[in-house]
Formats: structure tokens, C-alpha cells, sequence
């Protein structure tokens, strides 16, 4: 096996979800990754979101961190920035997710490093990128969903904007991280030459709303605040209530429509000139009064039987316990199974990537490291030995 990142080697500065999760990405396909992280406290997510005792394992640390050696650092400490200088001979790309400017001010900035490595791929992931009057401006997935646009689009205008109940700019960000130092090591195998990679969690927001930014810059297309309505503002394109839960169906063409109102006993009404056509039903929006009704006096179940035979788009709305259950995941392989690090005995289980490939594809090597389980092993390897680094662990380096 050969897997696409074999032989490459990342330090990992990042923490919390989206910059660890990009570089496990990349360690998922073969890259070789140590972890930096601070002495005592560790990845701040080891201890956030988390039920029952902290023991520095969190779920979603383990999520964002496979196959990586874990590293403790003072970065304050000279010998700690000398360590990592070592550490960058050997190493093909560093990736880190402090706020901008903060690497060179530790001594750690590209330009700094790139004497030491001239070939080293240097990614920065920031909220707001490392230039621009908000540079340097800490940010998390929430502020950013609310100043990216996200939130004006999100919500009902009944009760105004809401963020979602997950990270999607984190994780956004993470996939467009991993896709970036993707292309530096490609080009790196034609140029010999690294590169300067600055990620912005702003920009990928936008990114991900590349559609709704056309319309508006071309058009002047506001989305607003529509609940659970398609952005076609098709009235037959939303979610539905059943007599047992929810139903989103997408019923936007005509010959979709035509067979939904067929379903639901409603085909006189396509005879009447505010039904007949899209158009039509675009400025009809009691459309959606009439079905709503009808759609709550069966189950989900019997309207996704129902519709999907017919050709109509549906879905049940669904919890994460029904979810993990469903039959077709469990031939995706998007799971990694492992034994806890923290006892070696508790089945534990992460999302691990969303892709399957025939040969060499997404590998879980190692469970996510115990703080600093791998300091001495590395320090080693750079040369150290145990006096010295009981010497380090004196000063409060490592």
C-alpha cells in the first residue's frame, strides 16, 4: 500500500475543530503528524463539550485528532522554539491556527522558517486571514456564520436569524485547508518550491454560499429569512409535519408537482389558473396551506413510501441516533472504530472522512494521543537524551 501522503510530514500547531481536523485529513492518507500542543492544559477542545470526568479525551478532540503523535511545547520557553527550529529540517508542512501575527512574534513566522526549510509549505488558518483591517481578530464558527451572511439566511421571520446547530464553517474551513496544502505538495512534486498558504474561515463561509453571493452580485437576489422553504420559493419544496414527525420534500418540477397533487387528491386544483404553473404557484404561497394539512394526517413513513415511488424528492427528518442506524452507512465507512486511549477498553467511534476510495484510501493507524504521550519519543528522536530531557521537563519546556 502507498497511500497519496506517505513519507510527509506535518507539525500540527492547531486546535479546537477546524485546523486539526484538516491536518487529520492528511494524516488519514498516509501523513506523518506531530501535534504541538501546550504543557498541563493541551488542545483546548480535550476539555470542551464533554460529558463525565475530563480526562483530556473529549469526543470531539478524539474526532479531530487520528493518527497523530502529541508533542508538549512552552512555546514561551527559547528551548521550545529551538526544538521546534530542529523539528522543521525534517519537516515538509507546518500548519497553524493562532491569531495572525502571533507566529512571528514566537520567532516562528514563515519568512523565519523558510531560511531554516526553503521548501516548507506554511498554512495559516485564521478567522479572517492574515491581512485586512480584521486580521489578528479572534473568531469562532458562530461570529463567523453571523458576519459571513450565513445567519440573514438561516431562521424564520417569524423569530428572526439563528446559527445552525453544528460547525459548518469550522468544518468547511478544515476540508478547504486540506484541499489547499493538497495543491502546495502537488505543486511542490513540479516546482521543488513550498508555499505561503493563508486560510481564512471568512472566506470559506463565502465559499460555501457561492451560489446566494451570485444571485445577489448579479442579480441583487436577497435570500432572507424564509424557515424551511426552498430557496426557489416553490411552495411544493419544503418541510411538512406527519402525524409522527417531519418530511422534507422537494417537489419542484412540474411533472413533480402534477404527481404530488395527484397523490394528495388535489388535481382539480390544476385547473385553476393559480395552480396550474410554477409561475403561478410562485405567487400563490397559499399552495403550501392547502397540502401542509394533508401531509399531517399520515406518517413519515408512509410518505416516503409513498412519494419516492413516485419520483417526488423526499426525506425524513431525522436524529442522530436514527442516523448512525441507517443500513447505507454501514457500507460508507465514514466510521472509525477504536478502543479509548484513556483505558484502552471503551469502544469508542468518530467520524473518520467522506469518501471511500478502491485502494489506499482514508486509514486509521492510531487512536488521537494522550497529551504529551509522545514527547519523550520524539525528542529522542531528534537526539536528546533522558538527562536532557529531565532537564527540559525541569525548566517547564516540555
Amino acid at each position: 500500500m502507498t497511500q497519496a501522503f506517505e513519507g510527509i510530514k506535518i507539525l500540527d500547531f492547531t486546535q479546537v475543530l477546524a485546523g486539526p481536523f484538516s491536518v487529520m485529513q492528511l494524516a488519514l492518507l498516509g501523513a506523518e503528524v506531530i501535534k504541538v500542543e501546550q504543557p498541563t492544559t493541551g488542545d483546548q477542545t480535550r476539555g470542551l463539550m464533554n460529558v463525565g470526568e475530563d480526562i483530556g479525551l473529549s469526543p470531539s478532540f478524539m474526532g479531530m485528532n487520528l493518527n497523530k503523535r502529541s508533542l508538549t511545547l512552552n512555546l514561551k520557553s527559547a528551548d521550545a522554539i529551538s526544538i521546534i527550529k530542529q523539528l522543521i529540517v525534517d519537516t515538509d508542512v507546518m500548519v497553524e491556527n493562532f491569531k495572525a501575527g502571533t507566529m512571528e512574534r514566537l520567532g516562528l513566522g514563515y519568512e523565519e522558517l523558510k531560511k531554516i526549510k526553503p521548501d516548507l509549505i506554511y498554512c495559516s488558518v485564521t478567522g479572517y486571514g492574515q491581512n485586512g483591517p480584521k486580521a489578528g481578530e479572534a473568531a469562532y464558527d458562530g461570529a463567523i456564520q453571523a458576519s459571513s451572511g450565513m445567519m440573514s439566511q438561516t431562521g424564520h421571520a417569524e423569530t428572526g436569524p439563528t446559527r445552525t446547530g453544528f460547525m459548518p464553517v469550522d468544518m468547511g474551513t478544515a476540508l478547504n485547508t486540506a484541499f489547499s496544502i493538497s495543491t502546495a505538495l502537488y505543486r511542490k512534486l513540479a516546482t521543488g518550491e513550498g508555499q505561503r498558504i493563508d486560510v481564512a474561515m471568512l472566506d470559506t463561509a463565502l465559499v460555501m454560499q457561492a451560489a446566494q453571493y451570485s444571485n445577489y452580485l448579479n442579480q441583487g437576489t436577497l435570500i432572507g429569512l424564509q424557515g424551511n422553504a426552498s430557496p426557489t420559493h416553490q411552495p411544493t419544496a419544503n418541510v411538512f409535519k406527519s402525524c409522527d414527525g417531519h418530511v422534507q420534500v422537494t417537489a419542484l418540477s412540474q411533472i413533480q408537482v402534477e404527481t404530488l397533487f395527484e397523490i394528495l387528491n388535489l388535481s382539480h386544483l390544476l385547473d385553476e389558473k393559480q395552480y396550474a404553473t410554477p409561475d403561478a404557484r410562485l405567487d400563490n404561497q397559499n399552495v403550501h396551506d392547502v397540502i401542509a394539512p394533508l401531509f399531517a394526517t399520515q406518517t413519515t413513513r408512509h410518505w416516503m413510501e409513498t412519494l419516492s415511488t413516485q419520483g417526488i424528492p423526499v426525506a425524513e427528518i431525522r436524529a442522530l441516533p436514527e442516523v448512525v442506524e441507517d443500513e447505507q452507512l454501514k457500507v460508507r465507512d465514514v466510521f472509525a472504530n477504536f478502543p479509548s486511549p484513556a483505558d484502552n477498553s471503551t469502544p469508542t467511534q468518530v467520524v473518520k472522512a467522506g469518501y471511500m476510495m478502491n485502494a489506499d484510501g482514508p486509514t486509521l493507524r492510531t487512536p488521537p494521543p494522550l497529551l504529551g504521550q509522545h514527547t519523550t519519543e520524539i525528542l529522542m528522536e531528534l537526539g536528546m537524551t533522558t538527562s536532557d530531557i529531565e532537564a527540559l521537563k525541569q525548566a517547564g519546556t516540555i
